[in-house]
């Protein structure tokens, strides 16, 4: 019994093992996300938004000021007569003042409205460029994820070239002892498999230096034996285009579009309520030449027109920005859908040559066959077996190699359309109605 169950612990460690070395292109794209540095920008976006719009809610609170004033005046007020038992011929020329004053906003004309629908536009729109950014990382893990992949099925052809050479060595050194072939022969085989050895420490080395990538990339220590779980083949035909650079378009579309909603604040009339506290010399009483307090209250309504003279260039201004981020957005569409032609293409033109790899293999396979058949026979000579053991070996190479490249290049259609996700991207309409006001329409998906 203590034999069985140190064996089981012993199995289930192995599989722990086993399990912690593999890592899947999801893993890696999550952990890629976790770690880079710039997805810690969310949180201090959302922070910088909170106190910024609790700062501009305090406009509506109770403005508090308090200011003095002391001055003299070469000339004042002074009465042609004596007004009789006061001694007072008129206002005196040094003047002193404190004042303190509390002002209550009743309605600003929707200025601190917008300025918080500003806040949150900016920060939405903050947060999709952010979207941006780590959707292109996610090409990079892609790349790099991919890159492993064929080094993997490169390395394991070539262990399976150097397992045929030696037992090509083999035949050869019996041929050798029979009297059918030379030291040259077998020489010609030894290097061979030498270089076949080369070539396995330079895949293993590049394979080391993309391992070291991937680590940077996610975060996460990956030793050598780490082994990647090859994808499962996407098979997609989408032409929707659901990509986060279109979220962030049409977020600085409702960015401008709320800037230029904010121009109508600037002559709106605005109302709000005030009363004033003051100590000085002369009071409201003029007639008393001394110190007193005092104080107002009141409403108070102010009408600044001066913004109309820029009004209809500042809406132009924000017109053209609009006309600037779409056009930005249709340069964007047009590339990507040059991107996905060629990945078409490019995947296209591999299913058609991977139709055609078995029977090459194939072919491959009996031409070497029939070469070692010649050399036993000694009618080929050692060096002719051996370029066809290689051709065979490319045969192998190449398949394995298309195999990974179509997986990789559909997988990198499948970035392009981004069509495995849920939510749906449409592009905002902004449209200025005759009265000024501001219109938001939908698009709706954007499609080729």
């Amino acid at each position: 019994m203590p034999m069985i169950r140190t064996f089981l612990l012993l199995c289930a460690w192995s599989l722990s093992v086993i399990s912690q070395a593999q890592i899947t292109l999801e893993s890696c794209k999550q952990q890629a996300r976790e770690n880079y540095p710039l997805v810690r920008q969310y949180d201090l976006i959302q922070l910088s938004e909170q106190y910024t719009l609790s700062n501009v809610a305090k406009g509506n609170l109770p403005q508090i000021s308090v200011s003095g004033k002391i001055s003299y005046q070469s000339e004042a007020t002074t009465f042609p007569f004596e007004i009789p038992g006061s001694g007072m011929r008129g206002l005196p020329k040094d003047q002193y003042q404190t004042l303190i004053e509390i002002k209550q906003n009743i309605w600003d004309g929707g200025k601190i409205r917008n300025q918080k629908a500003q806040v949150k536009a900016e920060a939405e729109a903050n947060e999709r460029q952010l979207d941006t950014s780590l959707y292109a990382l996610e090409e990079r893990v892609n790349q790099v994820f991919f890159g492993i992949l064929l080094l993997d099925e490169q390395l394991a052809q070539n262990v399976l070239l150097e397992e045929e050479l030696a037992r090509n060595q083999k035949t050869v050194e019996a041929y050798r002892i029979n009297g059918t072939a030379n030291d040259a022969d077998v020489d010609a085989v030894k290097v061979e498999i030498l270089q076949t050895k080369q070539q396995r420490i330079q895949l293993g080395n590049n394979r080391m230096a993309y391992l070291r990538m991937l680590s940077l990339l996610t975060g996460k220590e990956l030793p050598a034996q780490t082994q990647l779980v090859r994808p499962a083949l996407v098979e997609t035909n989408a032409s929707e285009f659901n990509r986060p650079e279109l979220r962030w378009y049409e977020t600085q579309e409702q960015t401008v579009a709320v800037q230029r909603k904010g121009l109508q604040t600037g002559y709106l009339p605005a109302f709000s309520l005030f009363a004033q506290g003051a100590y000085g010399n002369p009071g409201l009483d003029i007639l008393k030449d001394k110190f007193r307090t005092y104080y107002l209250v009141g409403a108070r309504f102010t009408w600044n027109f001066g913004s109309l003279y820029t009004l209809k260039n500042d809406r132009k201004n924000l017109d053209n920005r609009i006309q600037q981020i779409r056009n930005e957005r249709d340069l964007f569409l047009f590339n990507t859908h040059l991107q996905l032609a060629e990945e078409d293409g490019t995947i296209q033109s591999l299913r058609q040559q991977m139709k055609e790899d078995e029977e090459i293999i194939r072919l491959r396979e009996n031409i070497r066959r029939s070469a070692q058949a010649k050399v036993a026979n000694g009618t080929m000579s050692v060096s002719d077996m051996l370029k066809e053991i290689t051709a065979e070996n490319l045969a192998r190479q190449a398949k394995a190699v298309h195999e990974v490249q179509l997986l990789m290049h559909l997988h990198q259609r499948k970035h392009l359309t981004n069509d495995e996700r849920d939510n749906q991207v449409y592009a905002v309409k902004i449209a200025v109605e005759n009265d000024g006001h501001i219109k938001l329409g939908m698009y709706g998906k954007v499609k080729f």
